[in-house]
């Protein structure tokens, strides 16, 4: 028996802001008897940029012809010099983590992908540490040691990507992977990779973040999940969470508080990605939830 054909899809558009764009996109799918689910949009007047996604579905008795469509949507993004998607929204996205020796973000995205909560498909993790082997094989997804040293750095990155195209990988994922990447391999991942980092301490850069803020007495812990870029911890912001603390907090308190707020920071963002409602902004990202 043939698999039923997919019914209902992800639209993303977006272009130079003008008159008339909603009312072209809605009608193609008037035009091929879509129901329309769930719509967001969006214009920045400051840069001028307009931003849509809609979950479309082919209503009862109408032919699920996602080619013609997308057809359809290739000639408006002609004439409105738009990027544009169209995908199905069963269609998982392939991902790969990275990983060093703290292992919280890493089992959180594991958990969260093999409940179903976030849409992508985990094909491989790469570790410059060999400790989490044993947790990624039950699950099931083939587990890489890459060493790094500063002498191998450029032959590690090398068998990185050698592993991004052997899996065609769309997302990388930076779970606490604490090596700072090259500026090629960020170029070369550039839009498809994102990092978790403790941002909410801006002054308590280096080792043991959580312990110079316990010394500082600090008030809030947070995170900031976003895309990775030439810039160290500079690329576009995606997703951020914070927690409030007090003096009762010894460090290893704070230590807890931050992962916590790590896991969900990056969970948050990485579901977002894969749902396709991020769009890259410039130096920042607009969010359609």
């Amino acid at each position: 028996m043939s698999p039923l054909p997919q019914r209902t899809f992800i639209l993303t558009f977006t272009c130079p802001q003008q008159i008339g764009i909603v009312h072209a996109l809605t009608g193609v799918l008037v035009k091929h008897g879509c129901d329309i689910i769930d719509l967001r949009q969006f214009d920045d007047l400051v840069t001028g940029r307009f931003f849509f996604r809609a979950k479309f579905a082919f209503a009862d008795g109408e032919p699920a012809d996602a080619a013609s469509v997308s057809a359809d949507f290739a000639e408006l993004a002609e004439s409105f010099e738009a990027e544009w998607s169209v995908r199905p929204e069963t269609e998982k996205v392939k991902t790969l983590v990275m990983v060093s020796k703290f292992g919280h973000c890493l089992n959180d995205l594991l958990f969260r992908t093999r409940a179903g909560e976030i849409p992508a498909d985990i094909v491989a993790v790469v570790s410059n540490h060999p400790d989490h082997r044993q947790l990624v094989e039950w699950h099931g997804i083939p587990f890489f040691h890459i060493p790094v040293t500063p002498e191998t750095k450029p032959e590690a990155e090398q068998k990185l990507l050698e592993i991004v195209d052997r899996f065609e990988v769309d997302l990388v994922v930076l779970a606490r992977y604490m090596q700072i990447l090259s500026d090629h391999l960020s170029r070369e991942l550039s839009g498809r990779a994102i990092n978790i980092h403790h941002s909410f301490l801006p002054s308590f850069k280096g080792a043991k973040p959580y312990h110079q803020a316990w010394e500082r007495g600090v008030k809030t812990v947070g995170a900031t999940a976003h895309y990775v870029n030439h810039e160290l911890d500079e690329g576009p912001i995606i997703a951020q969470q914070v927690q409030p603390v007090d003096h009762s907090f010894e460090p290893e308190d704070l230590v807890a508080a931050g992962r916590d707020t790590e896991s969900k920071a990056l969970a948050d963002a990485v579901k977002w990605h894969c749902e396709s409602r991020v769009f890259l902004n410039g130096n920042r990202t607009v969010v359609l939830r």
